[in-house]
């Protein structure tokens, strides 16, 4: 085992503050040497270990209409199809294939069928990106190798196992903080915070598992479906792990 491992969770347009965190650790001469990562931090997790640069990433997020890659779906499973991610994803990231990246990533999506995680590490790329995403109901399932996989956020958000067995130290990266001033304005907010919710229960032990775990707390206020904020979400991740520049710093000795 060697080197410094990233778990980057899931959160919608929070996953944004991902790449802000990213950033900092470039920024600051920290090298990540693997990274795993559910939902919207295996997209980010994608194109980092891509070699795509976080501020390139933000920008082809801010360029980008993100509902135009979604459509209706015809099926009982699900109301949107994701499958049109794809050709963003194929534009845009540079490698095909778990192998082919030049740094060690890994994916998790959750088994629908079996009820268990599932850790893709090699094979096709892209789909396994689709699945970790793919949020239950609101969009349909992704299937690969004939099995049905959703959002791998829902057994767990925070996915350090594969680190643990591959790095000496891990950090994570969690932009799911639970805004003490919430308020019920309507189903759909009373729905992402019961999402939120369960989704953050998943996390709390893995975090304790953790060397360094970054959850900046600003990231509250905002709502999955923020894309529009991308900038200052990306900024708030930024920030906020400067601020522990002194903690982050020690790892590099840790190594």
């Amino acid at each position: 085992m060697a080197g410094i491992g990233l778990a980057l969770s899931g959160g919608g347009a929070r996953g944004i503050a991902h790449l802000g965190v990213l950033q900092a650790l470039d920024d600051l001469g920290i090298e990540i040497n693997a990274l795993s990562g559910t939902s919207s931090g295996a997209i980010v997790g994608a194109f980092y270990a891509s070699g795509v640069a976080p501020r390139k990433v933000l920008e082809i997020i801010k360029n980008t209409k993100l509902l135009w890659f979604v459509r209706p779906a015809i099926s009982k499973t699900g109301l949107l199809k994701v499958q049109k991610l794809q050709d963003l994803f194929s534009k845009h990231l540079p490698f095909r294939s778990f192998q082919e990246l030049p740094k060690r990533l890994t994916i998790n999506a959750t088994d629908v069928k079996l009820g268990e995680s599932k850790y893709f590490h090699e094979g096709d790329l892209i789909p396994a990106i689709l699945a970790s995403s793919c949020m239950p109901v609101i969009f349909d399932p992704i299937v690969i190798d004939s099995v049905a996989y959703i959002d791998g956020g829902i057994l767990n958000n925070l996915p350090i196992e594969p680190l643990k067995s591959t790095c000496d130290t891990v950090v994570g990266s969690h932009c799911n903080p639970v805004d003490r001033e919430f308020q019920i304005k309507n189903a759909k907010a009373l729905l992402e915070r019961t999402f939120l919710m369960a989704i953050r229960n998943n996390t709390l032990h893995r975090q304790q598992q953790c060397h360094v775990f970054i959850e900046p707390p600003a990231l509250g206020k905002y709502i999955g479906s923020d894309f529009d904020k991308a900038t200052e979400i990306y900024q708030i991740g930024y920030d906020y792990t400067l601020g522990r520049q002194d903690e982050l710093l020690s790892l590099v000795n840790l190594k």
